[in-house]
């Protein structure tokens, strides 16, 4: 076996020196465009990060908005159910203090109607006392005062006062 060979004979050794070379001449440049891509990414993914805690931060202040204008919504709602509240029981009252009233006045026209029909009724009463009072009166003066004729008189007067009273009822 000759051991005599030098070590660039081998092609095997060319292979790892084309190798070598290779990997510092085009390494180099492959590094580089690796590490740009690889940085190119990251600012993509810092920019959407940034993007998505703006969002979040724009999202929590639309959230604490809607949530003071539930607080206010719900305020003006109860401020309102409580007005309308008061405004029925201000109503109520005033409608309970006009029917009273009215019932009050319709109270005193009934008795002041009665009244009126009482009134009537003794004028009438006294009116047909009178026309009977009157009657009777004619009536002993034409055939003289008798006890006998005057007890006659006076139950044919008091007989006659339903039949005197009749029309002054009818009218």
């Amino acid at each position: 076996m000759h051991h005599d060979e030098s070590f660039f004979a081998e092609p095997a050794n060319w292979v790892l020196i084309a190798f070598f070379l290779f990997f510092i001449l085009v390494g180099g440049k492959l590094w580089k465009a690796l590490t740009g891509m690889l940085d190119d990414r990251a600012a993509r993914v810092r920019a959407e990060l940034e993007e998505a805690a703006r969002l979040r931060q724009e999202a929590e202040a639309l959230l604490r908005d809607a949530e003071k204008q539930r607080a206010t919504a719900i305020a003006e709602a109860k401020a309102l159910i409580e007005g309308a509240q008061a405004e029925a029981q201000r109503v109520a009252a005033a409608t309970m203090a006009e029917a009273e009233a009215s019932a009050r006045r319709r109270e005193q026209m009934a008795v002041d109607r009665i009244a009126a029909a009482e009134k009537a009724a003794v004028d009438e009463v006294r009116l047909a006392a009178v026309d009977v009072a009157s009657a009777a009166a004619r009536d002993v003066i034409q055939a003289g005062l008798t006890p006998d004729a005057d007890a006659r008189l006076i139950d044919q007067a008091i007989g006659n006062l339903p039949s005197a009273l009749a029309p002054r009822r009818a009218a």
